[in-house]
């Protein structure tokens, strides 16, 4: 992958971050496939059998930021740190996973762990991949407890019954056999 100068990758991740605030604060997150080649790749291990993979500016809109998001109206995913290889051409950044819905004592629900993506620039203000990793264990084990205390949206409901239905959904690979490499 060619060097790419910082003042490019500093100005990109401004932009991407931008653009997440803005996505947040309209509950759809889809307008970052934008910000993607449209040749892009967008995957993440789903456990220990599963991983997830869009292939192509469309899919990564319609599954990975449309699919894989409903439900998660009013969640944010705040950066915490970044993380800036030129020479590489890559973007580490870690987050956290915040609903704006409160637990019976006031506190909020977060997933606990750390999560975060990782990115390869792809030039003219492009993510040519993005992978991400978050810990799916605290990820189930807080949407149960949300689930028990009557916290979960309508539309996060929907979306369990969806995954609960056995049927494999758009995206979803065996572990090993996505359409382009999680690596």
């Amino acid at each position: 992958m060619p060097a790419f100068p910082r003042s490019e990758l500093d100005e990109m991740v401004r932009r991407w971050l931008a653009e997440n605030r803005r996505c947040e604060q309209i509950g759809d997150w889809r307008p970052l496939a934008d910000m993607f080649t449209e040749d892009a790749t967008y995957g993440w291990n789903v456990g220990p059998r599963e991983d997830f993979m869009a292939v192509g500016r469309e899919e990564i809109r319609d599954l990975a930021l449309g699919q894989e998001m409903e439900g998660l109206d009013g969640w944010s995913y705040p950066y915490q740190k970044l993380i800036i290889d030129d020479r590489e051409g890559e973007v580490v950044g870690f987050w956290k996973q915040q609903s704006d819905r409160t637990r019976p004592d006031g506190t909020a629900y977060e997933v606990p762990g750390i999560g975060g993506s990782w990115f390869r620039y792809g030039g003219d203000w492009m993510w040519c991949w993005q992978r991400d990793f978050f810990d799916f264990g605290n990820v189930s084990t807080l949407f149960m407890e949300m689930m028990n205390d009557g916290a979960l949206s309508e539309g996060m409901l929907a979306r369990i019954e969806k995954a609960s239905s056995g049927q494999r959904r758009p995206g979803y690979y065996r572990q090993g056999e996505t359409p382009a490499p999680i690596w």
